[in-house]
């Protein structure tokens, strides 16, 4: 299989970056730590890698709202090579901070193609605080996303302020029918969180965790994947261990689903 090679932004304010860049290695990509200058200025060039990452943090310090001064950045400098990209069928991810970051530039969630328009947003929680805790979510069998392929549930962590997803109900209605509702907030059995706290740790309208656009190859979220990339990151990670051995499962074994939601995106390419 050809080499696949990520590109996972750096630099102002952005403090996912080491994590990010781990995971896409263990799920076999060639991962690449880039400032957003050096993007920008050309010094690397975007043509080079197969997925781009827009990582979680806090970029320019959400002064102006979480992800609005990267994405005004990256749209006025760099706006038609992203668009070139995602044209030739390339892949674009974003975590919590990079979620934020691509509703602000209008790649998602890109009806009819239009990756320019802001049509959705991700706002203060409902609670009122930063919440920073695990989930669980209910994937959607249905969306064309490609990182979200194969799975029914996961827990993955949040970690956020402004992670309310909100849009109004025409918007909402058309995610859901055109399946781009990728990742719901749920409760423990599988079942929808239906805006229950701390289930639903932000209030997002419909539960909706994360959102990918018509062709499944640009997807966002709020929780971290990458920040479950070894067993041991679990809270309940010794009662886990502790069921498998008893039940004749060999404990810790193969990646966690963190690590496979990015073996998705690699997989993708050959």
């Amino acid at each position: 299989m050809t080499e696949i090679t990520a590109l996972v932004l750096t630099g102002y304010g952005l403090n996912c970056d080491n994590e990010t860049a781990y995971a896409f290695e263990l799920a076999g990509a060639k991962a690449l730590r880039v400032h957003i200058n050096s993007l920008i200025d050309g010094t690397v060039r975007l043509e080079d890698f197969q997925i781009m990452t827009f990582v979680g943090g806090f970029s320019w310090g959400d002064d102006h709202g979480a992800g609005v001064i990267q994405a005004v950045r990256l749209k006025t400098n760099i706006g038609d090579k992203m668009l070139e990209f995602i044209a030739k069928g390339n892949l674009v991810l974003g975590i919590c901070n990079g979620f934020q970051t691509l509703v602000n530039l209008g790649l998602l969630p890109g009806f009819d193609r239009d990756c320019k328009s802001r049509s959705v947003a991700l706002t203060f929680n409902d609670c009122g605080n930063f919440r920073d805790d695990w989930v669980n979510l209910k994937v959607n069998p249905a969306s064309p996303c490609v990182f979200t392929k194969g799975f029914e549930q996961m827990e993955l962590p949040v970690r956020h302020g402004e992670g309310k997803f909100y849009a109004d109900d025409a918007v909402i209605s058309r995610l859901k029918d055109q399946q781009q509702a990728a990742l719901y907030y749920a409760m423990p059995d599988g079942g929808l969180a239906e805006g229950k706290f701390p289930f639903n740790p932000n209030g997002s309208v419909g539960d909706i965790a994360g959102i990918c656009d018509e062709t499944g190859r640009v997807f966002g979220l709020m929780p971290h994947p990458e920040a479950f990339n070894h067993p041991s990151n679990h809270p309940d990670w010794t009662r886990i261990r502790e069921k498998a051995k008893r039940c004749g499962k060999p404990p810790d074994a193969g990646f966690t689903v963190g690590i496979s939601l990015f073996q998705n995106a690699v997989k993708f390419f050959g």
